[in-house]
């Protein structure tokens, strides 16, 4: 990606986020992001402002939490869209490998072209099996009608648990019927998605998935992962996140 032409000075309020953004566009140029996905992009900035643009003490124990649950898994997948593989692609191939999880491309929006275009993107950043690409996304999940029931079978239908940055609610709900773990990165705390999943991570992708990795790495051989995962109460995360948001914590 290059967007070297870009002019963001860097002493500027929003220059971390003018820099998303253009990651972003540069993604929708390269046919990896849906155009759709720029005005989900937007949506979920809003939140990041009333965050502070940080991540707080309660995303922290949710990364905690998230990265013992994958590594406490036998069968963990990391489903990819178009605006993660956008803005995270390394992250994404870094944190399947210290967590030995597979990576799956699933998009709302699909066609063979984005699909191709994001598995080509993950694998010039180290990925080498990317899964959910074409004919090979031939399990459907039940109960969910748009695009996104079609996932592979070696991969995200298999799973034990599925890492969902970026999602839709009616996914996140099949998938839990499914008796699936899920684990939401989702700035928005009211959203379906992060009511429905195991554990949401409240905080921007781009700040989350390098904690992820960062905490995956401490935790790995430790022998406290089960407490980790068992303590953790994604209710209590969300209204404390809400309270964040207020400025009431």
């Amino acid at each position: 990606m290059n967007i070297n032409h870009i002019v963001i000075p860097p002493d500027h309020p929003r220059a971390k986020s003018l820099y998303i953004r253009e990651m972003l566009v540069s993604g929708f140029r390269r046919g990896l992001v849906a155009p759709e996905g720029l005005i989900a992009h937007g949506r979920g900035e809003a939140y990041d402002y009333l965050l502070g643009e940080r991540t707080t003490t309660t995303a922290k124990l949710a990364i905690n939490a998230a990265a013992a649950l994958l590594l406490l898994s036998n069968r963990s997948v990391i489903s990819v869209n178009g605006n993660t593989a956008a803005l995270c692609p390394g992250a994404v191939v870094e944190l399947a490998k210290v967590t030995r999880a597979n990576i799956e491309v699933n998009i709302f929006y699909r066609t063979e072209e984005r699909e191709k275009a994001i598995k080509a993107e993950l694998e010039l950043h180290g990925a080498k099996k990317v899964l959910g690409v074409g004919s090979t996304a031939s399990a459907r999940i039940p109960e969910l009608y748009s695009e996104r029931r079609r996932v592979d079978p070696d991969g995200i239908y298999a799973a034990d648990t599925v890492l969902v940055p970026l999602e839709d609610g009616d996914r996140t709900e099949a998938l839990v019927k499914m008796n699936k773990t899920v684990i939401a990165i989702d700035l928005n705390p009211l959203s379906r998605t992060s009511k429905a999943a195991n554990i949401t991570i409240v905080d921007n992708i781009e700040r989350a998935m390098p904690s992820l990795i960062e905490a995956a790495r401490k935790l790995k051989g430790s022998t406290s992962l089960k407490k980790i995962t068992d303590n953790f109460d994604n209710r209590k995360n969300l209204q404390d996140s809400i309270k964040t948001m207020k400025g009431e914590i």
